[in-house]
């Protein structure tokens, strides 16, 4: 089946047999993918704290009081020697955050389109998220050579409003629409773990793998419970819901790179394997992730040793 996709065909992904599951998504995935490599990414806070939105899993809103505290923008200078370890660790991505609503005009986003420029010199694809932007900004982006614009749409249309109240769906929806006018690959993912039903994680990929063109880039998340946001008494996530989230979004985005992205601090080494046999072929890489743990750059290679992978080759 090629999308759209109806409610009931990806519904039923999740209802299907873990084993069965893994078997087709790990089909899907060596039909469109180089067996057995993974992308190494890094992702950087460029500018913390003080948001305003009020998204109720991030501690770096300014409407919760969390150990987060505001920071200045980063020097663009510390941005591109933090993109050239990155290289050296084995990085092939090196993505920048700004905790912003929106991109405003100024020397604030000239600073992160220098930045931009700064890594791609370094022989890295360049992402940022920064929230929402203009044609304009997305083009002067663009223009500066950046690969990717991350903007997750978090959940389902219908769970979103129980998460985030500053920002609709739908602005969410433009944003991307916004970056692929521009010539930008589009990463959009989400979270699992905030209290939502099966249907609305089923929704979730539904919705990105509708999108014309689908993602290039899905990155899955499982909740990082804060304390001090509204989502901090949540429950971890169970593995296995991870991997089962992991293969619907691989069998329904067969030519997408599916990130196994926050919550792997908490996973065991067995659970994240199992996540790049449902068809994870990239991970965040580093200590931090913005502003939550990481394991460790060391223990990712173990890892990716232990298990028969290899890291995709940086460009020379």
């Amino acid at each position: 089946m090629i999308p759209p996709f109806s409610r009931e065909y990806v519904r039923a992904f999740f209802d299907k047999p873990l084993l069965p599951l893994l078997d087709q998504a790990r089909a899907v995935h060596v039909a469109n993918h180089k067996d057995n490599e993974v992308q190494l990414c890094t992702l950087l806070s460029v500018k913390t704290g003080a948001c305003q939105e009020d998204c109720a899993y991030c501690p770096q809103s300014s409407h919760y009081e969390t150990n987060v505290q505001p920071e200045k923008m980063l020097d663009v200078n510390d941005v591109i020697a933090s993109a050239r370890r990155a290289k050296e660790l084995g990085s092939t991505r090196f993505c920048m955050g700004a905790a912003w609503r929106e991109v405003k005009e100024g020397p604030a986003f000239d600073r992160v389109v220098e930045m931009v420029k700064g890594v791609k010199d370094v022989g890295l694809e360049a992402c940022v998220t920064l929230g929402m932007l203009n044609e304009a900004q997305a083009k002067r982006l663009a223009d500066a050579g950046l690969d990717a614009y991350n903007h997750n749409l978090d959940t389902s249309r219908e769970h979103y409003k129980s998460i985030i109240k500053t920002r609709t769906f739908d602005d969410r929806l433009r944003t991307l629409e916004t970056v692929r006018k521009a010539g930008i690959t589009v990463c959009s993912g989400g979270i699992i773990g905030m209290g939502e039903s099966i249907d609305d994680r089923a929704e979730m990929l539904r919705t990105l793998a509708n999108l014309t063109p689908q993602p290039e880039s899905v990155p899955v998340n499982a909740l990082v419970a804060v304390p001090g946001t509204p989502l901090a008494d949540m429950p971890r996530v169970e593995p296995m819901e991870l991997v089962r989230m992991i293969a619907v979004a691989r069998i329904l985005m067969p030519k997408s790179r599916v990130r196994l992205s926050a919550g792997r601090e908490g996973m065991s080494r067995e659970a994240q394997i199992l996540c790049m046999l449902a068809g994870a072929n990239s991970i965040f890489f580093g200590e931090k992730l913005l502003t939550t743990p990481n394991p460790s750059s060391d223990d990712d290679m173990a890892l990716i040793r232990d298990a028969g992978l290899t890291a995709q080759a940086p460009s020379p």
